[in-house]
């Protein structure tokens, strides 16, 4: 499958080739380096990551693996442990830390992946650990970089069907939540043995008791959750409902590793597919369409509920697994934009131009703290929209939702928006970080009340993961790599603040 992909990847052409090198030693001047960690291209057929220290040139193999065929000074990639940096007192002693005492896990195979797409950019650049994007109102919380931190995620599964090991030493990635789900309802194998029909995760079966299966699968995803944070707050109490499900089950205490670029939408998508971005399509919150000259964004209230046109043909999702093995099966997906094959979707009434009974204002709703909704319109908003995913969610559950009558969903999306709102505006290590988790873990038990009142808990397995983690910037590393390139007469595009497309 990846060498099948990566005959139609993209590599920089031969009438970018002098723009890419000019791009590349302004990108690479140290003056530069506060806020660009590395830049990633592939030429000739070979991968390279290049840093103002060093840099590394790799291939990868027909059998998958990569080999390293070049390098010069420090490969800026030579770090790939995924136990950097554990524990929430580890991360605060070494805050947004420079590439020398970084991780990066799986980051040849992240890279290949990316440029496996032909709207893969020329060169991607990994903006540094401390780095505050300006054009994004300074947030001090940020993501999109392969370090380990904002890189990782949580993962939890829990109930029935999962063993009972708690807080585990290790690491998964996020692309084996949708096989894991499948192999923990049972779906059937393809005929190769994969539950996907573009399959980059494993299932993690090793962690699951397939003699005694749950009939029911609920997954909630918070966005832009640090899982130092979440595990912490579990730990101490202050979100319950998370920790009983690590309670039935296990939780990766080194994170799950979200794939490059570690984005929402590209990764809210990998989840459900099992594919990484650069083999679903779906490759940033933005990126230029060569073939048509146009920019495509999928990531806003705007586009979300079509978001899925961009998906490459034949890429399926876990609804399409269940259905596959269950023709009558209901699976619903709430709030949710990666909502290819599900019996119902939030996102289905807005395309239907229709709007799901949502609040007008926060004030007064459950699990919702008012110190924050009032003094910040994202924290007010997300919780609005996180409140209407949980009235949905409650209405299936029970059995009527808008006049309509459903069964207890084989499988059930839950995505949570106001961990990503609250930890990009605060900060992961903020108490504003901290209200969201306890607000998104009360809408949590919430559901499991309601599937308790349905007569099912015992039934169901649970999963809890973020699409991506969240890292502490510097307010004062301030700056934006767009100034030099056009100052130097560089002519190029930036997508998403990290793709860049030359000569576009």
């Amino acid at each position: 499958m990846t060498s099948a992909l990566a005959n139609t990847g993209h590599q920089i052409q031969d009438e970018h080739r002098e723009a890419a090198e000019r791009a590349l030693d302004v990108l690479l001047d140290p003056a530069l380096e506060p806020i660009v960690d590395m830049v990633l291209t592939r030429r000739d057929g070979r991968y390279e990551a290049l840093a103002a220290t060093g840099r590394v040139t790799f291939e990868r193999t027909d059998d998958g693996a990569f080999v390293e065929v070049g390098h010069a000074g420090r490969n800026p990639l030579a770090e790939q442990s995924t136990d950097k940096f554990v524990g929430l007192d580890a991360e605060r002693d070494h805050l947004h830390p420079h590439r020398d005492a970084n991780s990066y896990p799986f980051a040849y195979a992240q890279t290949a992946q990316l440029f496996d797409s032909p709207a893969a950019p020329d060169l991607c650049v990994i903006h540094s650990a401390a780095h505050n994007w300006e054009d994004q109102g300074g947030h001090l919380g940020e993501h999109g970089s392969i370090g380990i931190v904002q890189a990782r995620a949580p993962m939890v599964l829990g109930g029935k069907g999962v063993k009972s090991l708690g807080l585990i030493p290790r690491a998964a990635r996020l692309v084996d939540t949708a096989p894991t789900v499948a192999a923990l309802l049972g779906c059937a194998p393809r005929p190769d043995g994969t539950y996907l029909a573009v399959q980059d995760g494993d299932p993690l079966t090793d962690v699951l008791d397939l003699t005694d299966r749950p009939r029911h699968v609920i997954a909630f995803l918070f966005d832009g959750t640090n899982s130092n944070v979440l595990y912490d707050m579990c730990a101490r109490g202050e979100a319950p409902n998370i920790a009983r499900i690590i309670e039935m089950g296990v939780a990766f205490g080194h994170g799950a590793m979200s794939s490059l670029p570690t984005v929402t939408l590209a990764n809210h998508t990998s989840i459900i597919t099992g594919a990484h971005p650069g083999h679903h399509g779906i490759l940033n919150n933005a990126w230029f369409n060569r073939a048509t000259g146009e920019q495509v964004i999928t990531n806003s209230q705007a586009t979300w509920p079509w978001s899925m046109q961009h998906l490459t043909s034949g890429i399926e999702s876990i609804h399409d697994a269940v259905h596959r093995t269950w023709p009558d099966a209901f699976t619903a997906s709430v709030n949710e934009p990666c909502d290819t094959g599900a019996s119902y979707s939030t996102f289905d009434f807005f395309r239907r131009g229709e709007v799901p009974p949502i609040p007008k204002d926060p004030f007064g709703l459950p699990n919702t703290t008012e110190r924050f909704v009032r003094p910040s319109k994202d924290y007010s908003w997300s919780s609005v929209v996180d409140h209407m995913g949980v009235d949905q969610a409650l209405g299936i559950i029970a059995g009527h939702y808008r006049d309509v009558a459903y069964p207890v969903p084989k499988f059930m999306w839950c995505n949570f928006t106001l961990t990503d709102s609250a930890m990009h505006e605060g900060g992961p290590h903020s108490e504003m970080a901290a209200a969201s988790v306890r607000d998104s873990d009360g809408r949590v038990g919430t559901i499991f009340e309601a599937l308790q009142a349905r007569g099912v808990f015992d039934d169901c397995a649970f999963v809890l993961v973020a699409d991506h983690g969240m890292e502490e910037t510097d307010p004062r590393c301030r700056g934006d790599w767009d100034v030099a390139l056009r100052a130097a007469g560089i002519e190029s595009r930036d997508e998403a603040y990290s793709f860049l497309y030359l000569g576009a």
